[in-house]
């Protein structure tokens, strides 16, 4: 059954990411345009609302989407984990209070609202869209961090690592770290999913990406208006983004279920 789930993740996730990554290699020149929302002449998903190739697009239109992605869960933790483990291990209220409740300020403003804000002030591209959400995902995965962290910190294991003299780093990465990494990639799974929806729809809003870019959540946006027309423009790259965020989940779960296997073993035998 676990490795039905695993197989099914794969599945579900190779083909959105095997284009994302691979399609442009393969997408080639781009042909003389078409009329809009027309089926056939070649066109085998047809063309969308300026008379270009769908199916080029969707070879093209996912590396924005999964790369921009897979940088703002990366830059997520990259400040969420140091703010989390020094809020939580720290004997310093002030620092705690210093490092956490300006988040807690910024975590009761709506994500896509925050977003939207600044890209109304600011016209931020790729980059700039892959920082807005790390921004708003920051205050969120360094909480996670911090309850996981405190946790793990309340041990008597912790208290006798610093009776013998052992280095904060040593206490912090090398126990408190390893002890709350199912936590965390519990949360890596779940949380790369709303990063997705994030940048599908800041990119369905305009926000990052230009107007007519190869891009699924643009090609959802710009082509609705023909999808009683023309279908696949709007179908295909909805059906990509889907699969790519179910995939996620679906990996991340058989991944933690497979390593709950021994633990769950021995506590049967224990109890035999």
């Amino acid at each position: 059954m676990k490795a039905r789930r695993y197989v099914l993740g794969i599945a579900v996730i190779a083909v959105p990411l095997v284009l994302a990554l691979l399609g442009p290699l393969f997408a080639g020149e781009p042909g003389p345009r078409a009329p809009s929302f027309t089926l056939g002449d070649g066109h085998w998903l047809g063309t969308d609302f300026v008379g270009r190739d769908v199916w080029q697009q969707v070879l093209h239109g996912g590396r924005p989407v999964v790369l921009t992605a897979l940088a703002a869960t990366a830059l997520a933790y990259l400040v969420a984990l140091p703010v989390g483990l020094v809020s939580a291990l720290t004997h310093r209220r002030w620092l705690e209070e210093t490092l956490m409740r300006p988040l807690d300020v910024l975590l009761a403003v709506p994500s896509l609202l925050l977003i939207l804000l600044v890209a109304s002030v600011f016209t931020p591209g790729a980059a700039g869209l892959a920082l807005l959400v790390a921004l708003v995902n920051v205050p969120d995965a360094a909480r996670i961090v911090r309850a996981a962290a405190a946790e793990a910190a309340a041990r008597p294991a912790v208290e006798a690592l610093r009776m013998q003299g052992e280095t904060w780093w040593r206490t912090a990465v090398g126990y408190v770290g390893r002890s709350m990494l199912r936590t965390l990639a519990a949360d890596a799974g779940i949380r790369l999913t709303g990063v997705l929806y994030l940048v599908a729809t800041a990119a369905f809003l305009g926000v990052g990406v230009a107007p007519d870019a190869a891009d699924w959540a643009v090609m959802v946006d710009r082509n609705r208006t023909g999808l009683f027309v023309q279908p696949w423009a709007v179908v295909v790259p909805a059906l990509l983004i889907v699969a790519l965020t179910m995939g996620s989940n679906l990996l991340f779960d058989a991944a933690l279920e497979k390593r709950d296997l021994p633990l769950r073993k021995r506590e049967k035998e224990r109890s035999l």
